[in-house]
Formats: C-alpha cells, sequence, structure tokens
C-alpha cells in the first residue's frame, strides 16, 4: 500500500497557494494515471515536472531541494517527488520544503511507498512520472544539485528539439572524482554521443541530466523495475535508441553531480553493464554483418568473442583458431576493444 499527498489545486496561478490537505490514495499509480489522462495530452498542468525519486536521502536532501526551490525559470514547474521506503528523516525534509516551494508558485506532488524494502529506482521514476501532470520532465537525483539555469536552459534546447533527451555537463563531487569518467561525459561532441553508446561508461547523455517531452518518454516507455543491480538507466537509453529518439546535450554545467558510496549505481555489476552491452551491440551492428574482425588480441578481445552469439562468433575474420594476426591482415569492419582515454 502506498500514500500519495499532493499540495496545490489542479491549475494553480503562479505564486498562488492552496491548502495541502493530505489525501489518501489507497493504490498508487491508477489514480495519478488516471488524473493525468484525464487532463488531455495537449492540456498539461504544468509546462515543467521535476522528477525526484527518494530512498534514504536526508543527507543531501536540503540542497538538493533547495536547487530546486532556486530555479529561475518563468514558465510553471512542479517538483514530483515519489520516496520509495525511506527510513530515515526524508520525509521530513521533503514536507518541510513543500511549504517554501509552494509559496514560490511550486505545485509539489508527493507520492511513495512504506513497504519493508524499496521496490528500486526504476520503480521510483515510474511512479513520480506517473503522478505527475508536466508537459516536459526534467529529472533529478535526491544526491544532485541543479544550478539555478538549469530547468530554463534545458526547457528552451527541448522545445527544439521534442525528440531528444537533453543533457548537460556537470560538476563532479568531490572534486576530482571520476575524473577520466567526468571528462567523458562532458567532452563528447554531439557526433559522439550516438557514435559512443557501446563503449563501457553506459549512456553518454548520463541519466542526472536527461529532460525531455512527456509525449516523447510515453512512446518509448517504462524504466525496468527488476530492482537493485539492474541500470534501468542504461536499459532505457537503449530503447530511446531503438525507437529512433537522439540524444542533445547543453553544452553548460547546469548539474553538480555527486560520488559517494551509497549511490545505486555501485549495485551494478560492471558483468551486468557488459552483457548488456555486448547484447546491444549485436543487434544494432554485428548481427547485419557478414564478417568482421576483432581489433584486440588481449583480455578484452578475447572476452568479448566469448561473449558473442555463436552466429556472431562465426563472422569473425580471421578465425579464432589462429589467436594472433598482423594487423596488415586483418579485414574491415572491425570491432575494437580498447580504451577510450588512458589518462
Amino acid at each position: 500500500m502506498s500514500v500519495t499527498f499532493v499540495s496545490g489545486p489542479s491549475k494553480l496561478s503562479q505564486g498562488q497557494v492552496e491548502d495541502t490537505t493530505r489525501s489518501k490514495v489507497t493504490k498508487h499509480g491508477g489514480s495519478s494515471d488516471q488524473r493525468r489522462l484525464d487532463c488531455g495530452r495537449e492540456d498539461y498542468l504544468s509546462d515543467v515536472s521535476i522528477v525526484l525519486p527518494v530512498h534514504n536521502a536526508e543527507r543531501w536532501l536540503d540542497q538538493c531541494l533547495e536547487s530546486v526551490l532556486d530555479q529561475d525559470f518563468q514558465g510553471s514547474m512542479e517538483l514530483s517527488v515519489f520516496n520509495d521506503a525511506s527510513k530515515d528523516n526524508s520525509m521530513n525534509i521533503i514536507e518541510k520544503w513543500q511549504t517554501k516551494l509552494v509559496k514560490k508558485g511550486i505545485h509539489v506532488i508527493i507520492g511513495g511507498q512504506e513497504s519493508a524494502c524499496p521496490k528500486g529506482v526504476g520503480f521510483a521514476k515510474n511512479q513520480a512520472i506517473a503522478q505527475s501532470f508536466g508537459r516536459f520532465l526534467c529529472f533529478l537525483d535526491a544526491d544532485d544539485v541543479m544550478m539555478p539555469q538549469r530547468v530554463r536552459v534545458q526547457y528552451d534546447a527541448a522545445l527544439a528539439l521534442p525528440h531528444c533527451v537533453i543533457g548537460c555537463q556537470v560538476k563532479r563531487e568531490p572534486e576530482g572524482s571520476t575524473e577520466r569518467y567526468t571528462r567523458w561525459i562532458n567532452g563528447l561532441t554531439q557526433e559522439q554521443l550516438l557514435t559512443q553508446v557501446f563503449t563501457s561508461h553506459g549512456p553518454t547523455v548520463i541519466m542526472p541530466t536527461w529532460f525531455c517531452s512527456r509525449q516523447w518518454l510515453d512512446s518509448v516507455g517504462k524504466f525496468d523495475e527488476s530492482g537493485k543491480g539492474v541500470p534501468e538507466d542504461l536499459l532505457f537509453f537503449y530503447e530511446v535508441i531503438r525507437k529512433g529518439g537522439g540524444m542533445s546535450r547543453v553544452d553548460r554545467c547546469l548539474l553538480v553531480y555527486r560520488y559517494h558510496s551509497e549511490a545505486a549505481t555501485h549495485a551494478v555489476l560492471e558483468e551486468t553493464i557488459w552483457k548488456e552491452r555486448v547484447g546491444f551491440l549485436e543487434e544494432r551492428v554485428l548481427n547485419d554483418w557478414p564478417s568482421f574482425t576483432i581489433w584486440n588480441a588481449g583480455k578484452q578481445g578475447r572476452k568479448l568473442y566469448r561473449c558473442l552469439a555463436a552466429a556472431n562468433q562465426k563472422k569473425i575474420e580471421p578465425k579464432p583458431q589462429i589467436p594472433i594476426c598482423h594487423f596488415m591482415e586483418a579485414r574491415p569492419p572491425f570491432i575494437i576493444c580498447v580504451k577510450l582515454v588512458t589518462s
């Protein structure tokens, strides 16, 4: 069973404050989904919904929610929070900020589930989306902080690119953590946002910076709800590409992206990521090639070969019985297994 609290009426003028009476919904999702459908696809109640899943985030929520309050966006905006079985002080912090946000004209929707265990990031995102009413969706992790310009700048970009996921550059905190990864996030060209989707780093536009139209997201589908250990952002990223969606990034730093030991990403095993990457590579590329060469005779090249489907293993030139060949003997197309950055 889950409880949903809604502050603000269905339609509020900027700056208007309403009674914050709490309404209990016996089955989360159904009521919220129906209310959103009732408003009509072209009659959204807010320009932007900030989607905020929360689980035991008391350490970071004050700064996160303050960054929502500080947005300089002049359109209508709402915050949709889904509390996924937090056992700490997260709900008290959310309710404290609720009053401040409503006074600024930011509609606040608070949903949650109170079972013994969290149901996972994918589930919490889906619920936060389902209970929201915005035309565009701005994703935010509870441990991150938005720059004041984020919603405004990405909203303008999304208006111009309605079938794209819009990202931004980030500032890593603590400074210097995951330095190589951060350079990769911020340094990719627009073309590389699609050409480097098979690298080990995951989505080329990272999930905490995503901004997109609700209509486009609805056409892609929901986040995977399998729970802990599943890279729901990577799976959704791949689905966006399958559906013909684009990736774009605003080349401005609009988010403080925290690195810490409690982050959900640490629950995803490297082997899980590898399996998904190889499967997507086969689906999108290798299944259509009559033959190819793996450009790496070392550990990664051998690992890739072993993980390929039998049909794709048979396409490799030269055949694996010859362990190493000179590069002059290699025949294109190539699958290159190397690190893109070494320092």
